[in-house]
């Protein structure tokens, strides 16, 4: 058995995690389109090492150690097999008649957290509730809505055992944060960028670890993870902007080093302070190409005890491009070079996000890659909304008929 890339990343350090970030309902399709598009003499290799990442036949064996979903992977489950979704759709709205559409999303939405679930669950029962969570994403619409976010937390935790809560590090998500820890609820925090959310959120939810314990909450099946979403900060065209207003040329590397820089920081701030939540890392982006070689920065230089939720998008170039690579405890390195730092500290956007005081937790909401991100998460949720109300006016057509 030849040891895949992950496996040797996975072996950086004994507490590291690798998550699949999609819904498990399309990994299997996935396995299948990585392993069609290989060459010939890697197909059986290729699909041997795929088929580790999550095992079908025995999932407790397998690499990963969760899973990330939010509302676009959500939308693409669906679309991945529609005939499918149709009927299973229309099913549930001819025994539910009288819904409305928000009411059938919401069902839509929970199912297919729940057959995830069901897939993660074998880890879970394997590990004691360590590992084998999947995180369900509250509806991104109600951001900025605390009750209403707590509420639909409740409601979705109850579907499995190994739900955790996808909380958004907005203004409102700290509270949401503090309560659902304080009642033992995990938690995974998402649309996050910065080192001042990441600190107002892990304070949150030592905060609700306290508030558990002095009500004698039950807490062993709990845990808390913080996502920062790395390209999505480094890529808002307002780092770019504020850069040339300063008369500053950012290279690729130079943002990739901010990223890198702000997860290292992170990492050494919940550790030094005995924070109870481990840093999380998505929206990784790979390169560069270096002496010949293709790297992968955005993972390799924060490689150590963190927790990687990698996509389609992100394990393609890590198998196909980066399969040479090897990997060392990177997390605890302080090799930004001195060049781009001076370069980075000229800019606000930079400094704000790295300085863990350089915003005011009123302004989460209003920050650039909350903006975007949130815009993009709400499309999504109300692409599956109205998807479903199509089959609503498909079933009222046949009814009148």
């Amino acid at each position: 058995m030849k040891e895949s890339v992950l496996e040797r990343l996975a072996r950086v350090h004994p507490d590291l995690e690798i998550w699949w970030d999609s819904s498990p309902l399309v990994f299997t399709s996935w396995v299948k389109k990585m392993v069609d598009g290989s060459e010939v003499s890697r197909k059986n290799r290729l699909a041997e090492q795929l088929n580790r990442i999550y095992s079908v036949e025995n999932p407790e064996k397998s690499l990963i150690r969760g899973c990330t979903t939010n509302p676009p992977l959500s939308l693409a489950a669906v679309k991945n097999d529609l005939p499918y979704w149709n009927n299973w759709i229309d099913n549930l709205i001819n025994k539910n008649r009288g819904f409305n559409r928000y009411e059938y999303f919401l069902l839509t939405y929970k199912e297919i957290i729940r057959r995830g679930a069901l897939m993660m669950l074998p880890i879970w029962k394997a590990t004691k509730g360590r590992y084998g969570y999947i995180s369900g994403q509250l509806d991104p619409r109600l951001l900025t809505e605390t009750d209403q976010m707590i509420k639909q937390a409740r409601e979705i935790r109850s579907i499995a055992p190994n739900v955790m809560i996808k909380v958004p590090a907005s203004t409102q998500g700290v509270e949401v944060v503090k309560v659902l820890t304080s009642l033992a609820i995990p938690t995974n925090v998402t649309t996050c960028f910065t080192l001042p959310q990441i600190w107002a959120v892990a304070k949150a939810a030592k905060l609700g670890v306290k508030i558990a314990l002095k009500n004698k909450v039950d807490m062993s099946r709990w845990r808390a993870v913080i996502t920062m979403m790395i390209g999505r900060l480094t890529e808002n065209p307002e780092l770019e902007t504020q850069a040339k207003a300063h008369n500053i040329s950012l290279s690729w590397k130079d943002k990739h080093w901010l990223g890198i820089y702000i997860f290292r920081k992170a990492y050494n701030l919940l550790h030094e302070n005995d924070m109870p939540s481990k840093m999380l890392a998505c929206s990784m982006r790979d390169g560069p190409h270096l002496n010949g070689k293709y790297r992968f920065w955005d993972i390799e230089k924060i490689a150590g005890n963190i927790i990687y939720t990698m996509p389609p998008y992100v394990l393609d170039p890590l198998f196909n491009l980066c399969g040479g690579l090897t990997f060392r405890e990177e997390i605890l390195y302080e090799d930004v070079p001195t060049g781009v730092m001076h370069k980075l500290e000229k800019i606000p956007f930079a400094r704000s996000a790295w300085d863990k005081d350089g915003m005011a937790v009123d302004r989460f909401n209003t920050h650039p890659s909350t903006v975007a991100t949130s815009k993009a998460f709400r499309a999504a949720s109300s692409g599956l909304e109205e998807y479903i109300g199509e089959r609503m006016k498909i079933i009222k057509k046949t009814i009148r008929k």
